[in-house]
């Protein structure tokens, strides 16, 4: 009777804990949506910090902590309303622990700010940390100030590659690939030990562009010549002082001694309006935001068939059933006048972008056709160029890394791991290519065949529909193409995409087509829509425990590399053929 009391006791004390715990979780949704007020004569802080994701996740953690990991969108949309609030009368720009390994995001970072430029409000950056990419965001503003005791963290741009072949020689296992371009390196990751000419080749192509994209970007921001900055930069990293002698920083400062430093509004005392209070401030209370109605459809991530998802070592999963689904949902809204779709992708599972490609196609050139863009964030590249060619117009960022237009495909054959560990694996087939999936053995000579006319016949799909929608012979498709990865910049001029900017930008051409006058507001309509409070209750809080464990075990293991070696057999189906771009880290 005792036991039976106290497993009740323990059953009520959990289901009031659960009680309580939703009890605080409405409360706080409701705290997050009201909008906060705004005192005249603020100073906005902006905080930019993180990876600058596209998206907030759909669960309720995500919901919670989106403040702390503020989406591009929040940034940029913070910078639109600062420039007509009249409450608002300067930014103080904050950069801080960009982590992305990109440059997209963060040029339309920069954009947002040239922009609020134009309104002659001030805008300053502070620097805690002079990183690359933090300078990259401050040379934009007015002024720049660094804290005394931080470095100005310029000295070039490097990109790193991992290359995992000795990794599977040591534990016996083969990498079986075969891809179609000299350039489609993706399978290089496991198959390789170094660069392949090819590979190089491509490498510092990418890193050359992009390290003149900063350069010009430095030089337009602190008034100097692009010779002069890259001399600046072959000095660096700099000592704050060397940085204020060098031209490179305005001045040396701590946050609170920013207001001596520079007017931040008309009067000594103004308040200071934090960005993440800020971003609960809605656009239309400002004359923003409302008018025709333009849907945005978010694809980010690896494409791979089925509904989208989260998975813990690559993020984000585009599933081909959820965007179909987006897709249509805009198209049969009569209210929607055009669509863009944002790209940020290296792409994934070719019959899935296939899949998104066709559904696109209809939406653009079937019957009951909308005008349809595409967007370019960090990454359109390989499945992620597929379904973005679907668009009569195609917007890059100069960084945007895209192109890669090929396919491979294999298997990692792990017959000689099993052998190292005293295993044995035997096999009994009917049909003569029935084994071409056997973890045990490399392909044999008619099952290469096989899967090379399966690559073969989907690269020339790829090169014909690229041909056609960019109005481009196959054969000049084909010599841009090998699976080369490209900057946005270097598209441009070969004809993959049709203009520079950012999401703002495919907004306006949109427009532009669906006959909407240019300086028009519009309402965005966004896809994934948010969900209501019932939906995030009702929902479990997926892969949490699985990425603590995989932190746990990968220990001082680069999560990347596990990341890059194990989602082919994660993610897609065994022996699909990938349109995946190859991973590089740039810093």
């Amino acid at each position: 009777m005792a036991i039976r009391r106290g497993v009740g006791l323990v059953i009520t004390l959990v289901m009031l804990a659960i009680l309580v715990s939703l009890i605080g979780m409405v409360v706080m949704l409701f705290m997050v949506g009201r909008e906060p007020a705004v005192a005249s004569n603020s100073v906005l802080m902006l905080r930019v910090a993180g990876d600058l994701n596209e998206t907030v996740g759909g669960n309720v953690l995500d919901t919670f902590v989106s403040a702390r990991r503020a989406t591009l969108r929040t940034v940029v949309d913070n910078l639109h309303k600062a420039k007509v609030d009249k409450r608002v009368s300067s930014v103080v720009l904050m950069p801080a622990n960009l982590t992305s390994a990109y440059w997209g995001k963060l040029q339309e970072i920069r954009d947002a700010i040239v922009d609020f430029k134009r309104s002659g409000k001030t805008i300053v950056a502070f620097l805690e940390y002079g990183g690359d990419r933090e300078y990259f965001l401050a040379t934009a503003c007015d002024r720049v100030f660094l804290t005394p005791a931080s470095p100005l963290d310029l000295a070039g741009l490097a990109t790193y590659e991992l290359f995992l072949r000795g990794t599977l020689d040591k534990i016996g296992a083969f990498p079986d690939f075969l891809h179609i371009g000299d350039y489609k390196t993706a399978p290089n990751q496991l198959t390789e030990k170094t660069f392949t000419p090819a590979h190089r080749e491509m490498a510092e192509s990418i890193n050359r562009d992009l390290y003149d994209q900063l350069v010009q970007a430095i030089a337009d921001g602190r008034h100097r010549t692009a010779a002069e900055v890259r001399d600046l930069i072959d000095n660096g990293p700099f000592l704050p002082e060397d940085a204020v002698t060098a031209g490179l920083v305005d001045d040396v400062a701590y946050e609170d001694q920013l207001d001596d430093k520079v007017k931040l509004a008309p009067t000594k005392t103004f308040a200071r309006l934090d960005s993440d209070a800020y971003s609960r401030i809605s656009a239309s209370s400002l004359g923003l935001g409302s008018g025709p109605r333009i849907a945005v459809i978010y694809a980010v991530g690896l494409i791979a068939s089925g509904r989208s998802g989260y998975d813990p070592l690559n993020g984000p999963v585009v599933g081909s059933d959820t965007i179909v689904e987006y897709i249509r949902q805009a198209r049969g809204d009569r209210s929607i006048k055009a669509i863009v779709l944002r790209v940020d992708s290296p792409g994934g599972s070719s019959v899935a972008s296939d899949v998104i490609w066709r559904e696109l196609m209809l939406t653009s050139h079937g019957t009951g056709a909308r005008p349809l863009v595409a967007s370019m964030s960090d990454l359109a590249a390989s499945g992620g160029y597929y379904i973005a060619m679907a668009a009569p117009e195609v917007v890059a960022q100069p960084g945007t890394l895209t192109g890669s237009i090929g396919i491979y495909s294999g298997k990692i054959v792990t017959g000689g791991t099993y052998e190292k560990l005293g295993m044995n694996v035997e096999s009994v087939t009917e049909g003569k290519n029935a084994g071409i999936g056997s973890p045990v053995r490399p392909f044999n000579a008619s099952e290469r065949a096989k899967l090379q006319e399966q690559l073969q016949a989907f690269y020339e799909q790829f090169v014909d529909k690229v041909a056609e929608s960019r109005h481009m012979t196959p054969e000049a498709v084909d010599a841009v193409a090998q699976g080369r990865v490209w900057t946005g910049r270097q598209a441009k001029r070969l004809g993959l995409v049709d203009a520079l900017g950012g999401l703002d930008r495919a907004v306006e051409l949109a427009k532009a087509r669906a006959k909407i006058a240019p300086g028009a507001q519009v309402e965005l309509v966004v896809y994934p829509p948010k969900k209501s409070l019932f939906d995030l209750l009702g929902e479990s809080l997926p892969g949490l425990d699985q990425q603590a464990n995989i932190a746990a075990l990968l220990g001082i293991a680069d999560r990347r590399a596990v990341a890059t070696l194990t989602a082919p057999m994660r993610l897609f189906r065994r022996g699909e053929p990938l349109a995946l771009m190859p991973a590089g880290y740039f810093r």
